[in-house]
C-alpha cells in the first residue's frame, strides 16, 4: 500500500508540474498530503512529518533567499558587466560560443562538487548576457545543468561518496576508472551545448529577418520561459528584454550601476564564495552578512536599500515558498516511510534471469531515476537491495555503484526535484520547472547513455557477472 501510493504521488506530482497545470507549490504540498490521507494517516501525524521536513529544508531557503538578493543586487551595481562585455568580446554575438561557455564555465564551477555553489557562480554572471542578446533562458539551464551533471562524478561529489558509503568501497577505487566515460561525457555536453547555440543562432536569425511587428510577436511567444519567478514556482511572468546591444543601458539599470566599487563587490564575492566553498559557516548566515554589507556599501540609506530588496522580492519569495513546499513533499515522503517501501518494492520487481544485467539496467535508467528517487533514497534505500540481489548471480557490488553514478543523480540531478539544488536552478534561470525538465530530460539522459557505453568499452561495466 505505501509503495503504491508512494508511486502514485511522486507520478502525480511529475504530471502535474510536467503539464503546467498547477503552481509547484501546489503539486510538491497538496499531492503528498492527499496521498497520505489516502494511506491512512491522521492529519496530526501528517503534520508531524511536514514539520520535520519544513526543518530539513528551512536553512536552505533562507539561503535562497539571501543569495537571490545579494546577487541581484550585485547585478544592479555592476559586477558582471565586465564578465558579460569580455564573454561578447570573445563571442561577439555568436550563440554557439556563449553556450559552450557557459558549459565550461559550469564544469570549472562544479569542482567543488556542490550543484548550490555551481548555480550560484554561473546563471548570475551569464543570465544578463542571455537576455540582452534575447537566447532562451531554458537554453542556459540545460548548459548549466549540463556542466555540473558531468562534473557531479567526482569522488568528492554526493552520489559518489554515498556509493562509496553503500558499497564500502574506497571511493577513488569507484571513480578512477571511469575517468575515461566521465571525459567522454565531458565532451558530448560541450557538442550538446554547441548544437543548441547553434539552434539558438538560426532561431535569432529568423526572428531578424521578419517583419518587425511579427516578430515581436514570435520573439514574444517564444520567450514564454523567460520568466523571472516561474522557475521556483511555474508561473508565466516574462521579464522584460533589454534588446540585443549588451552596451547598452536602460535609464534606471545606468543610476544602479557602481563602477567605482567594481573591486570592492568582486572581492566581495569571492569571499563569499570562498566562504560557502570551504564550509567557514553555514551558508544562510554567509548570505545574510554578505546582503547586509552589499546593501550597506552600495545603496547606503533606506529608501534606496529598500527599493533594491522590493525589487527581487518576488523571485525571491516565490523560490522560498517552492523549496518549503519540497519540504513538505520529502518530510511526508520520508516519514510515512513511503519512500523505504518504494525503494524495497521496486527492487523486488527485478526478475532473476535480469539480475546479471543490473549493471547496464542501472546505468541505462539512472537519469530517468533521478525524477523517482533522491541521492538518499537511491544509495541508501536502492542500492543495498540491488547490491544484494548482485551478489547472488555474481554480480560485483563495485559495477552496480559504478553504473549507478553515471546517471542517477550526477548527470541527472539538474532534472531532479528531489535535489535541493535541482529549485536552485531553475529559480536562479528563472525557468518553467516542468519546461526545464522536458527540456534537459533527454539530453542528460544521451550523455549517460554515451558515459555507460564507454564503461562497456572500457571494461569497467561487464555484462554476466561471474556466471
Amino acid at each position: 500500500m505505501l509503495a503504491w501510493a508512494g508511486f502514485l504521488t511522486i507520478g502525480v506530482i511529475l504530471a502535474l508540474l510536467l503539464s503546467n497545470r498547477v503552481a509547484a507549490v501546489v503539486a510538491l504540498a497538496g499531492v503528498p498530503v492527499l496521498f497520505a490521507l489516502i494511506a491512512g494517516f491522521g492529519p496530526a501525524e501528517i503534520g508531524g512529518f511536514v514539520t520535520d521536513g519544513l526543518k530539513g529544508v528551512s536553512g536552505v531557503a533562507v539561503m535562497f533567499i539571501f543569495a537571490i538578493i545579494y546577487f541581484g543586487v550585485m547585478r544592479d551595481a555592476g559586477l558582471f558587466d565586465p564578465i558579460i562585455k569580455r564573454i561578447v568580446r570573445w563571442a561577439g554575438n555568436a550563440p554557439v560560443t556563449i553556450t559552450v561557455a557557459t558549459t565550461a564555465l559550469a564544469m570549472v564551477a562544479h569542482l567543488d562538487g556542490a550543484g548550490a555553489t555551481t548555480f550560484l557562480i554561473t546563471i548570475p554572471a551569464m543570465l544578463p548576457l542571455f537576455d540582452r542578446i534575447g537566447m532562451s533562458r531554458l537554453t542556459l539551464s540545460v548548459c548549466v545543468g549540463l556542466g555540473a551533471g558531468t562534473m557531479n562524478l567526482l569522488p568528492w561529489g554526493g552520489p559518489t561518496a554515498r556509493a562509496a558509503a553503500t558499497t564500502e568501497v574506497p571511493v577513488n577505487d569507484l571513480w578512477v576508472p571511469l575517468i575515461p566515460a566521465q571525459i567522454v561525457g565531458i565532451i558530448v555536453a560541450l557538442g550538446i551545448a554547441w548544437f543548441l547555440g547553434l539552434r539558438e543562432q538560426k532561431r535569432l536569425s529568423f526572428n531578424i529577418q521578419v517583419p518587425s511587428e511579427e516578430a515581436s510577436v514570435r520573439v514574444g511567444a517564444g520567450r514564454t520561459e523567460h520568466s523571472a519567478s516561474a522557475g521556483a514556482a511555474g508561473s508565466g511572468h516574462d521579464p522584460e528584454m533589454q534588446g540585443s546591444n549588451i552596451s547598452e543601458l536602460g535609464e534606471e539599470d545606468a543610476i544602479l550601476r557602481r563602477p567605482k566599487l567594481l573591486w570592492v563587490n568582486a572581492v566581495l564575492t569571492i569571499a563569499v564564495l570562498a566562504a560557502l566553498v570551504t564550509g567557514l559557516s553555514k551558508p544562510e548566515l554567509i548570505f545574510v552578512v554578505a546582503v547586509i554589507i552589499a546593501l550597506v556599501i552600495n545603496y547606503p540609506g533606506l529608501k534606496i536599500q529598500t527599493s533594491r530588496i522590493e525589487s527581487h522580492a518576488t523571485g525571491a519569495m516565490l523560490m522560498a515558498t517552492t523549496l518549503l513546499a519540497a519540504g513538505v513533499f520529502l518530510g511526508i515522503m520520508e516519514g510515512t516511510e513511503m519512500i523505504d517501501a518504494m525503494a524495497k518494492a521496486a527492487a523486488g520487481r527485478i526478475p532473476d534471469q535480469a539480475a546479471p544485467m543490473l549493471p547496464l539496467i542501472v546505468g541505462v535508467l539512472g537519469v530517468p531515476l533521478s525524477l523517482v528517487f533522491g541521492p538518499d533514497a537511491y544509495y541508501f534505500g536502492i542500492l543495498p537491495v540491488l547490491n544484494t540481489l548482485g551478489a547472488v548471480h555474481g554480480v560485483p557490488a563495485i559495477e552496480i555503484a559504478q553504473a549507478s553514478i553515471l546517471g542517477q543523480e550526477t548527470v541527472g540531478f539538474p532534472i531532479s526535484p528531489l535535489t535541493g539544488s535541482f529549485y536552485l536552478l531553475v529559480g536562479l534561470a528563472g525557468v518553467d520547472i516542468g519546461k526545464h525538465i522536458r527540456a534537459m530530460f533527454g539530453w542528460a539522459w544521451l550523455v549517460s547513455v554515451v558515459m555507460v557505453a564507454v564503461a562497456l568499452l572500457t571494461g569497467v561495466i561487464t555484462l554476466g557477472g561471474a556466471a
